[in-house]
């Protein structure tokens, strides 16, 4: 598991972020057991109530479903739910102020892609 970042968002909302990165990245597939609040609290060292907030949203949404007495398992369909809502979120917090941005300075459409070709390729 990857460490908790000092960026001024909320532990519980790094912890469901976190959960989110694993199942998008792979690291957690459809039908895969979560980790469990007690060994999130464990390694983190955070309070048992913030990472259930976290988790209970990803269940609450549909990412995560609760077996009683079992754990924590990843939902059919959850990676796709989120790729499509982080690729939703990506145009809204990304792509629509770079257009805007790049209007505004009067880049054509297709210096736009070279400069976004060129990031990529610096990357």
């Amino acid at each position: 598991m990857s460490q908790l970042k000092d960026d001024g968002k909320p532990l519980f909302v790094q912890i469901k972020e976190l959960i989110e990165d694993q199942i998008v990245k792979g690291q957690l597939n459809e039908g895969d057991q979560a980790p469990s609040t007690n060994q999130l609290v464990q390694f983190y060292k955070i309070n048992h109530v913030t990472v259930a907030k976290g988790v209970n949203q990803l269940v609450d949404a549909g990412i995560l479903y609760k077996q009683r007495g079992v754990g924590m398992f990843v939902a059919e369909g959850a990676k796709e739910t989120l790729m499509k809502q982080r690729k939703e979120d990506f145009m809204d917090l990304y792509v629509m102020k770079i257009v805007e941005e790049a209007d505004k300075i009067g880049l054509s459409e297709e210096e736009l892609i070279t400069l976004i070709k060129q990031a990529r390729r610096n990357m």
